[in-house]
Protein backbone atom coordinates (compact mmCIF):
# COMPACT_ATOMS: atom_id res chain seq x y z
CA UNK A 1 0.00 0.00 0.00
CA UNK A 2 1.51 3.36 -1.07
CA UNK A 3 1.03 6.28 1.43
CA UNK A 4 1.46 10.03 0.73
CA UNK A 5 5.59 11.71 1.46
CA UNK A 6 5.36 15.09 2.42
CA UNK A 7 6.99 15.81 -1.05
CA UNK A 8 4.11 14.09 -2.98
CA UNK A 9 1.81 15.90 -0.54
CA UNK A 10 2.58 19.20 -1.91
CA UNK A 11 2.51 18.16 -5.36
CA UNK A 12 -0.94 17.00 -5.09
CA UNK A 13 -2.34 20.31 -4.79
CA UNK A 14 -1.66 20.66 -8.54
CA UNK A 15 -4.33 17.97 -9.39
CA UNK A 16 -6.85 19.90 -7.21
CA UNK A 17 -6.34 23.10 -8.79
CA UNK A 18 -6.93 20.51 -12.44
CA UNK A 19 -10.29 20.12 -10.95
CA UNK A 20 -11.03 23.38 -10.70
CA UNK A 21 -9.71 24.29 -13.76
CA UNK A 22 -11.75 21.69 -14.92
CA UNK A 23 -15.15 22.64 -13.33
CA UNK A 24 -15.08 26.34 -13.37
CA UNK A 25 -17.85 26.12 -10.59
CA UNK A 26 -15.67 24.96 -7.89
CA UNK A 27 -14.76 27.23 -4.93
CA UNK A 28 -11.86 24.90 -3.19
CA UNK A 29 -10.93 21.69 -2.86
CA UNK A 30 -9.13 19.59 -0.22
CA UNK A 31 -7.59 16.01 0.25
CA UNK A 32 -7.73 15.00 3.60
CA UNK A 33 -6.63 11.43 5.89
CA UNK A 34 -9.91 10.30 6.86
CA UNK A 35 -9.04 11.36 10.52
CA UNK A 36 -9.19 15.46 9.30
CA UNK A 37 -5.75 16.04 8.45
CA UNK A 38 -5.01 18.25 5.06
CA UNK A 39 -3.11 16.71 2.42
CA UNK A 40 -3.26 19.30 -0.12
CA UNK A 41 -6.20 22.22 -1.07
CA UNK A 42 -6.45 24.29 -3.69
CA UNK A 43 -8.72 27.94 -3.82
CA UNK A 44 -8.77 28.23 -0.14
CA UNK A 45 -6.54 30.18 2.41
CA UNK A 46 -5.58 27.56 5.00
CA UNK A 47 -7.06 28.25 7.62
CA UNK A 48 -10.09 27.62 5.64
CA UNK A 49 -8.79 24.70 4.24
CA UNK A 50 -8.03 22.89 7.33
CA UNK A 51 -11.34 23.80 8.59
CA UNK A 52 -12.67 22.25 5.73
CA UNK A 53 -10.91 19.16 6.14
CA UNK A 54 -11.56 19.16 9.92
CA UNK A 55 -15.70 19.06 9.18
CA UNK A 56 -15.65 16.64 6.17
CA UNK A 57 -14.14 14.02 8.37
CA UNK A 58 -16.75 14.65 10.46
CA UNK A 59 -19.59 14.48 7.98
CA UNK A 60 -17.81 11.57 6.26
CA UNK A 61 -17.37 9.75 9.54
CA UNK A 62 -20.77 10.24 10.52
CA UNK A 63 -21.78 8.95 7.14
CA UNK A 64 -19.73 5.63 8.05
CA UNK A 65 -21.85 5.49 11.46
CA UNK A 66 -25.08 5.33 9.35
CA UNK A 67 -23.59 2.78 6.57
CA UNK A 68 -22.89 0.24 9.60
CA UNK A 69 -25.65 1.18 11.62
CA UNK A 70 -28.79 1.01 8.40
CA UNK A 71 -26.44 -0.76 5.28
CA UNK A 72 -24.47 -3.76 7.11
CA UNK A 73 -21.17 -1.64 5.83
CA UNK A 74 -18.95 1.56 6.41
CA UNK A 75 -18.43 1.85 2.76
CA UNK A 76 -19.50 5.30 1.93
CA UNK A 77 -19.12 6.55 -1.54
CA UNK A 78 -20.54 10.38 -1.33
CA UNK A 79 -21.52 13.00 1.44
CA UNK A 80 -23.95 15.50 -0.67
CA UNK A 81 -24.69 18.85 1.37
CA UNK A 82 -26.53 21.68 -0.56
CA UNK A 83 -25.79 24.71 1.49
CA UNK A 84 -27.96 28.29 0.98
CA UNK A 85 -24.91 29.62 -1.96
CA UNK A 86 -23.11 26.36 -2.49
CA UNK A 87 -22.74 22.72 -2.71
CA UNK A 88 -20.38 20.15 -0.35
CA UNK A 89 -19.09 17.27 -2.10
CA UNK A 90 -17.56 14.69 0.31
CA UNK A 91 -15.86 11.30 -1.35
CA UNK A 92 -13.96 8.61 -0.36
CA UNK A 93 -10.34 9.02 -2.15
CA UNK A 94 -8.35 6.17 -1.02
CA UNK A 95 -7.40 4.08 1.94
CA UNK A 96 -8.07 6.51 4.90
CA UNK A 97 -8.39 9.57 1.82
CA UNK A 98 -11.16 11.78 1.27
CA UNK A 99 -11.39 14.39 -0.93
CA UNK A 100 -13.45 17.57 -0.16
CA UNK A 101 -15.04 20.06 -2.98
CA UNK A 102 -17.11 23.01 -2.05
CA UNK A 103 -18.67 24.52 -5.64
CA UNK A 104 -20.85 27.19 -5.89
CA UNK A 105 -24.66 26.84 -5.94
CA UNK A 106 -25.55 26.66 -9.71
CA UNK A 107 -22.88 23.19 -9.96
CA UNK A 108 -24.03 20.17 -11.64
CA UNK A 109 -23.99 17.60 -9.19
CA UNK A 110 -23.44 15.38 -11.91
CA UNK A 111 -20.59 16.89 -13.53
CA UNK A 112 -18.57 17.56 -9.96
CA UNK A 113 -19.20 13.86 -8.91
CA UNK A 114 -18.24 12.76 -12.23
CA UNK A 115 -14.63 14.84 -12.31
CA UNK A 116 -14.59 14.18 -8.78
CA UNK A 117 -14.80 10.16 -9.70
CA UNK A 118 -12.12 10.26 -12.47
CA UNK A 119 -9.36 12.31 -10.64
CA UNK A 120 -9.75 9.60 -7.44
CA UNK A 121 -9.74 7.12 -10.09
CA UNK A 122 -6.99 8.35 -12.05
CA UNK A 123 -4.47 8.62 -9.34
CA UNK A 124 -5.65 6.78 -6.32
CA UNK A 125 -2.35 4.94 -5.67
CA UNK A 126 -1.24 8.75 -4.61
CA UNK A 127 -3.94 9.69 -2.57
CA UNK A 128 -3.77 6.42 0.14
CA UNK A 129 -2.85 7.43 3.98
CA UNK A 130 -0.58 5.31 5.50
CA UNK A 131 -2.34 4.64 8.99
CA UNK A 132 -0.45 6.27 11.39
CA UNK A 133 1.52 3.95 14.32
CA UNK A 134 0.84 3.68 18.01
CA UNK A 135 2.85 6.41 19.86
CA UNK A 136 5.74 4.78 21.78
CA UNK A 137 4.80 4.02 25.48
CA UNK A 138 7.92 6.89 26.32
CA UNK A 139 6.15 9.54 24.16
CA UNK A 140 2.32 9.49 25.41
CA UNK A 141 3.23 10.17 28.81
CA UNK A 142 5.09 12.98 27.82
CA UNK A 143 4.09 16.55 28.45
CA UNK A 144 4.64 19.14 25.96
Amino acid sequence: MSGVSPNQAQDLAWLLRGLGEEVPVIRGSVLLSSDGMMKAADGLDRASAEQLAALASGLFSIARSAGTKFDESNEVRQVVAELRSSQLYISWAGFNSVLAVLARAEADPAVVGFEMARLIKAVRPFLDTAARSAAAPSERNRVF
